[in-house]
């Protein structure tokens, strides 16, 4: 992430290009860490000197009390522990926000490995900590430090201008074709960049966009979409994004699990990262190349704009 907040997409000089985690992988995080940190409190913590994750210290004195996601950003909910006293200007209800980044993932250490026995090797790439009052440790590991991490109070996100401003969840209940279409009637741009932008969608990046697109049989260039299209563009989206997050999110390069599993979802991918290989529904020779400086892939055949 950007040091204005602005979300990875909006990186666009650094040289590495590897794939951001979306929603299913965030969403695969969250599980497994709702499982293991709740009514654990932080008794201390360390982080990088940069202010992308200098803030992680002011979770220290705070409760875990849940483990929640808004589009790709995890939101640790923090209380002022029972006898501890939290760092000044941390008190009342706050939350504990973790941006992945490009490399970023989160880890706990069991009690045994970060309290008795040999020491654990130190790691280079780590950029904050927090000690947990059980003995464990969550630890955050970023080799590119394009994540991000902040406490705020909770719900407000206004210093967060990305996460302030994300659409609906996916599988919002309330969200309909209908109301999916107004919020990309609202922009010209190009409807890849704009389920990029997480404005009318949270959580959608290159990887679905590029194969809800393809099911949907829409150009990832079109300027307009008809009420018709962004419903079943909708419907793809859902699909895409269940199927990975069925399969452990989808991993290319970086992402892993806190349990340090990789997803398996690259194993389905009919449309990203397949430029120059055959259409799975036509045979035509599918077309890759920068759009609004994102890497895209698609069918010329099934996808005319």
């Amino acid at each position: 992430m950007s040091p204005d907040g602005a979300g990875p997409e909006a990186v666009r000089t650094h040289r590495y290009r590897g794939p951001v985690p979306e929603l299913p992988e965030v969403e695969t995080v969250r599980r497994q860490l709702e499982a293991l940190l709740p009514g654990a409190t932080v008794t201390g913590a360390r982080a990088h000197p940069s202010p992308k994750f200098a803030e992680a210290p002011r979770a220290a004195g705070h409760r875990i009390d849940a483990v929640d996601r808004r589009g790709k950003y995890l939101l640790l909910g923090l209380t002022p522990a029972t006898g501890t006293t939290a760092p000044a200007g941390t008190g009342a209800e706050r939350e504990l926000v973790v941006h992945l980044g490009m490399t970023g993932g989160l880890h706990v250490d069991s009690a045994s490995s970060s309290g008795t026995g040999p020491p654990r090797a130190a790691d280079p790439y780590e950029r904050a900590s927090w000690d947990l009052d059980d003995g464990r440790r969550l630890w955050f590991r970023d080799v590119r430090r394009f994540g991000r991490i902040a406490v705020v109070p909770a719900g407000d996100h206004r210093g967060l201008p990305t996460l302030h401003h994300l659409g609906p969840e996916p599988f919002d209940p309330e969200l309909d074709a209908a109301g999916f279409h107004r919020a990309l009637q609202g922009s010209r741009r190009r409807i890849k960049t704009l389920l990029l932008s997480q404005r009318p969608i949270a959580g959608v990046g290159n990887i679905y966009a590029d194969e809800a697109l393809w099911r949907a049989g829409i150009h990832p260039g079109a300027r307009r979409v008809g009420l018709e299209r962004a419903g079943r563009l909708l419907g793809h989206l859902r699909e895409v994004l269940a199927e990975s997050l069925d399969h452990g999110g989808t991993t290319l390069r970086d992402y892993r699990a806190p349990d340090g599993a990789p997803g398996d979802n690259q194993r389905r991918l009919d449309c990203y990262g397949r430029g120059g290989r055959p259409c799975h529904r036509c045979g035509a020779t599918l077309a890759a190349r920068a759009l609004d400086q994102r890497t895209t892939t698609w069918c010329p055949r099934c996808q005319r704009n």
